[in-house]
This record gives structure tokens, sequence and C-alpha cells, in this order.
């Protein structure tokens, strides 16, 4: 099994205040069924609100974040799942629920994690 990440800036998506309670059923009923059916890790959205800070090896703390990164924001969520292709499947469902397109990306496996 391995973990997937699948995500979305918060830019993309764009829906009216009207379809806002569908999109939030819709999307809690996909992540409903990922945790039935035992594949569900992890899921969420970055706090926008709350600036980000870089805390350094030497224990510094500066406000903002790598200077390549220019945004990290939206909506994640973390599944274990046996392929890529149960992956796309999950992105399909996730993205369909949130009206928008998901970012796929596979956890490179750490066999002390």
């Amino acid at each position: 099994m391995t973990h997937f990440l699948i995500s979305f800036p918060s830019a993309a998506m764009v829906i009216s205040d009207e379809d806002f309670p569908d999109v939030v059923r819709d999307s809690h009923a996909v992540i409903q069924e990922a945790k039935d059916a035992g594949v569900y890790v992890f899921g969420g959205g970055i706090d926008e609100d709350v600036d980000p800070v870089l805390v350094a090896g030497d224990g510094t703390v500066t406000d903002g974040t790598y200077p390549q990164t220019t945004q990290l924001n939206g909506g994640y969520t973390i599944l274990d799942l046996p392929s890529r292709e149960a992956a796309l499947e999950w992105a399909k469902k996730i993205a369909a629920s949130c009206r928008c397109s998901q970012e796929v990306r596979a956890f490179r496996y750490d066999p002390l994690a």
C-alpha cells in the first residue's frame, strides 16, 4: 500500500455561494466513503488565516516560508491505496465532489516511518 496525496489549491475551487452547501455535502460524502473503505488517512485544508513561519535547524523562527514557495493553500486528502490507478479513481470522486481538478502525488515509502 502507498500513501497518496490528493490536493487542490484554493484558487481552483470556484463555486457560487448557492452551490457551496452541495459541495460540502458531496465532499463529506466522498471522505466518508473513503473512511468506510478503510483507505482514509488524513484530510483537511490549510488555514489561510494563519501565516506560515519557517523554523531553521538552529531553532530560529522567521515569518514566511521558503523563497521558492509562493503559495501553499487549499485542500489535502491522504489515502492509503494499493495502486496509482486506485488513487486516480479516488481523485475522480474528490474532483467531482469539490467541483475542481485534483493533483495526485505518491509518498515515497519510508520503512522507519
